[in-house]
C-alpha cells in the first residue's frame, strides 16, 4: 500500500509546476506553506469530528473519507518542504522494532 502513497508523493510534485488555474495542487502551493497548513488543520479537525461521530453499529465512510483528505493535504505540505512520503514511511519504518514509550522519550531528549 506504501506504493499509493509514493505514487501519490510523484504526481503532487509533478501538479506542483501546473498552472494554478487548473490545478488544486498547484494553487495550493502558489498560496503558500500558511494556506496548506490551514488546509492541513481544517481536515485535521474534520477527521476528528468524523471519528467522534462514527456509529460501528451504523458505519458509514466518512472518517475514511476524511483520512483520505488529511493524508493528501499533508502529502501536499510535505512536498511544498521538499519532502515526500518517502521520508514519513522511513521514519515509521525506523520504529517498528522500537517501544512507543523508548521512541517517544528519544525525541524528548533530542529536543
Amino acid at each position: 500500500m506504501s506504493d499509493i502513497l509514493i505514487e501519490l508523493g510523484r504526481i503532487l510534485e509533478q501538479r506542483k509546476q501546473a498552472d494554478a488555474a487548473e490545478s488544486y495542487v498547484a494553487s495550493l502551493h502558489h498560496k503558500g506553506l500558511n494556506k496548506i497548513l490551514e488546509k492541513v488543520g481544517e481536515e485535521a479537525t474534520e477527521t476528528i469530528i468524523a471519528a467522534k461521530d462514527y456509529n460501528s453499529a451504523k458505519p458509514d465512510d466518512s472518517v475514511v473519507k476524511e483520512t483520505a483528505d488529511l493524508w493528501f493535504h499533508t502529502l501536499v505540505m510535505l512536498s511544498h518542504l521538499e519532502l515526500g512520503p518517502e521520508d514519513v514511511l522511513e521514519e515509521l519504518r525506523k520504529r517498528f522494532d522500537i517501544s512507543g514509550h523508548v521512541e517517544k522519550a528519544a525525541r524528548t531528549q533530542t529536543k
